[in-house]
């Protein structure tokens, strides 16, 4: 289709929400920016930090209180910390050595063989899908919190962001980052401006401790080692995320690798400041869990005055960057979904690109699949985050681990040795030892995350992503067998090919006798091959009128009569056919049939479009060519 029909005058609901296709050589102009980058893949990793320290204190909550207890927040925060350093440094060695992107996936690939990077790509698939279901329910908690009367509807809100998050995609990578640059921004602009004006008052001794808030009910514990285990895994969520941008690589302007390394340095710093700073605001003002107010809504209000204008553009800036977090999956999902496809473990559809230039039936699926997370979880955070950060946990060591194979691959070349590797040339790096180290330390580190996170969220709910991810594995090698099935039927090697010519019999389907039918059988005519038509005799009653029609309308050409005694349209027509082809084995049967083909869907949806059970049936059997002769009716002809 040219530019000039695609972009043709007249309303188009597509083009109104999605905006105009774009031509496939427009494709390298939708690469982002640094600033726009951060917007795009920092989003969810930024918007952590919203539930992370209350993740912590819900867990801590179960031993009491007491500023003593929860107090506990500050070295725990401090440990997640460390460790969210660690895998930003490991991280950043591999958008340099896979500079084409694809993260753990490619990585895995490239380094540990096909079973584990199908394992990392059904870990951060699921981890996408919930990273949607998760920012958006908790983006919707801020909302509530500041207005309680809309708690009741907070799934219809959440499904109501999904369909505008989808909506955005659709038009693009660089105009949807564009559009999430500013909720962003203006979220680290508020959160930073929190922090300092209550460190202020904090050391001014004129920060007061937050009241009036409904604590989460729980049962009593002591403070046991498996109690802070269990708070420091559900912190951990605060590093989900920091793998978007090397999966996203090819989203940046170039230099790609280097642009992508620099977002990711800041996106790991801010992050890092904003959850010490809110995990030690929170201490400070004696933020408690609560299913009624968030963390974030207590510092606010505590630091600004309830009500106060500044409280609010807190709450709203948390809302927003919560509700944007789900960008990043929107980026990442399609983009690591279209690889796997493309390497045969998912449907070759979520290979296809929109007229947007985005991987549409991606998007689409991620939405779907995270709509019906956040049906079944009541748009509740606390309910989805145990199903969180294993998949992710588990694809930083995959990636990780993959790395220092690469590495150490790296180290056995000569120094100004280049060799091709599959995924990105291998070049003699002299601190392959240390940047394997990293990796290394990285990968145990976030295995043993993993780890206490499967234990200690297991009967909270983790239990079902231990199971769906294994289950997940098995369905992609079972697509993958299926398409080499397919190659292996399609490939011509060591196969004789005969191109003689043969016999080809033409049936044309006939219901009635009318203009359609003439031109089915002109159509036939001119193919030169012998001929005749089929009448499926679905209603007694009709046979003699239609063979009376056909001696006097068309007058040439044989018309079969099929008994249908059950109303059946394709049974008999498969049966004829087969008769046909048990007297002539070698020949081909080619099939034609009528369609009427109405100006809109509405319309075409009234009549019985049989056309679509007979391909249904007849694609299944051996040396039979179906062709579908539309006949079209103007709305001239309707009025």
């Amino acid at each position: 289709m040219s530019t000039d029909e695609t972009n043709k005058p007249g309303f188009s609901l597509s083009k109104f929400l999605i905006g105009r296709p774009l031509e496939t050589t427009a494709l390298p102009h939708q690469r982002v920016t640094k600033r726009v980058g951060l917007a795009v893949f920092a989003s969810d990793a930024l918007s952590s930090t919203a539930y992370a320290t209350e993740e912590i204190l819900i867990i801590l909550a179960l031993a009491g209180t007491g500023a003593s207890t929860l107090g506990v927040s500050i070295p725990i925060a401090v440990a997640i910390a460390i460790l969210l350093a660690i895998v930003t440094i490991s991280y950043r060695q591999t958008i340099f050595a896979y500079p084409n992107g694809g993260g753990a996936y490619i990585v895995a690939r490239d380094n540990l063989g096909e079973l584990p990077a199908q394992i990392a790509g059904a870990a951060l698939l699921t981890d996408y899908i919930l990273t949607v279901a998760v920012s958006i329910s908790a983006g919707v908690a801020q909302i509530t919190s500041g207005f309680p009367d809309l708690l009741p509807y907070r799934v219809e809100i959440a499904i109501g962001v999904i369909l505008l998050m989808t909506v955005v995609n659709l038009r693009g990578v660089r105009e949807s980052g564009q559009i999430f640059a500013i909720p962003t921004y203006f979220f680290i602009v508020t959160m930073f401006a929190t922090l300092v004006v209550g460190i202020v008052r904090a050391l001014s001794g004129s920060l007061d401790t937050v009241t009036g808030v409904e604590v989460v009910h729980s049962t009593s514990q002591s403070l046991t080692l498996f109690l802070i285990l269990r708070a420091f895994s559900s912190g951990c969520t605060a590093l989900t995320g920091i793998e978007a941008i090397s999966n996203g690589i090819m989203a940046f302007k170039e230099p790609r690798s280097h642009n992508a390394a620099v977002t990711l340095v800041w996106m790991s710093t801010i992050l890092i400041v904003l959850f010490l700073g809110i995990t030690f605001m929170a201490h400070q003002v004696g933020a408690l869990p609560s299913e009624t107010e968030t963390v974030i809504s207590q510092i606010g209000r505590t630091v600004y005055g309830e009500n106060s204008i500044l409280y609010l553009l807190v709450l709203a800036g948390t809302a927003l960057i919560l509700l944007m977090a789900a960008n990043t999956s929107y980026a990442d999902f399609p983009r690591l979904a279209a690889l796997a496809a493309g390497d045969g473990f998912l449907p070759r559809q979520l290979t296809y690109r929109g007229s947007r230039l985005v991987f549409s039936w991606g998007i689409m699926g991620l939405a779907a699949l995270a709509s019906l997370l956040v049906i079944a979880g009541n748009a509740r955070t606390t309910f989805l985050i145990p199903l969180y950060a294993i998949g992710v946990f588990l694809s930083f060591t995959i990636s990780q681990t993959g790395m220092v194979i690469h590495l150490r691959k790296i180290g056995q070349l000569k120094p100004g040795e280049v060799v091709q590797g599959r995924e990105a040339p291998l070049e003699y790096d002299p601190n392959w030892r240390l940047k394997m180290f990293i990796s290394g330390f990285g990968a145990v580190c976030t295995g043993i995350v993993m780890i206490i996170f499967a234990v200690t969220k297991f009967t909270s709910g983790a239990w079902f992503v231990v199971v769906l991810i294994p289950t997940l594995v098995f369905i992609f090698f079972r697509i993958h067998r299926h398409y080499q099935r397919v190659a292996q039927a399609l490939s011509l090697e060591g196969v004789p090919v005969d191109v003689s010519p043969r016999l080809v019999q033409t049936i044309i389907l006939v219901d009635d006798v009318h203009a359609e039918t003439v031109r089915l059988v002109n159509f036939a005519k001119s193919l030169g091959h012998p001929w005749h038509a089929v009448h499926v005799a679905t209603n007694p009653d009709k046979i003699d009128a239609v063979r009376a029609k056909w001696e006097q309308r068309i007058g040439e050409g044989e018309l079969v009569i099929l008994p249908s005694p059950f109303r059946l349209l394709a049974d008999p027509i498969r049966e004829y056919i087969e008769e046909l082809q048990a007297g002539s084995p070698d020949s081909y049967v080619h099939i034609i049939m009528g369609h009427l083909a109405m100006p809109t869907y509405w319309e075409q949806a009234l009549h019985q479009n049989t056309a679509v059970v007979f391909n249904l049936t007849l694609s299944r059997m051996h040396n039979i060519a179906v062709t579908n002769v539309p006949y079209q009716i103007p709305h001239s002809h309707l009025k």
